[in-house]
């Protein structure tokens, strides 16, 4: 992988979990209710808390292709010379595709969190 191609996957890691956590806390704006009620969400936050979900979904899914893609091509180059490399190489496409797994579990948090 070339620097500038390092550069960009740790570039997009960052701002997508730069965008996750700031609108996470700006869902955060739930109304406090008294105990034994239920808390009110303003309708603003909800589709900030929508945006958010979409955005950590999306974006580490993009991140995720975007390492597989990587990764799954080298670790063929690495099986076509060494076969018995199959064990260590699935771990590592496996870690790549946690990535948008890391999303889908944000984004659940945050759709919990609005309602």
């Amino acid at each position: 992988m070339t620097p500038s191609k390092r550069l960009a996957a740790i570039f997009l890691t960052i701002i997508t979990a730069a965008i996750a956590t700031g609108l996470i806390f700006v869902t955060g704006t739930i109304a406090a209710a008294e105990p034994g009620t239920s808390a009110t969400v303003l309708p603003e936050t909800a589709s900030w808390g929508l945006a958010a979900a979409a955005l950590a979904t999306g974006l580490s899914a993009l991140g995720a292709a975007y390492a597989v893609a990587h990764v799954g091509s080298a670790a063929v180059g690495a099986l076509v010379e060494k076969p018995e490399l199959l064990g260590r190489v699935l771990i590592f496409v496996g870690l790549a595709e946690g990535i948008a797994i890391y999303g889908l579990i944000v984004a659940i948090l945050i759709l919990n969190r609005i309602g």
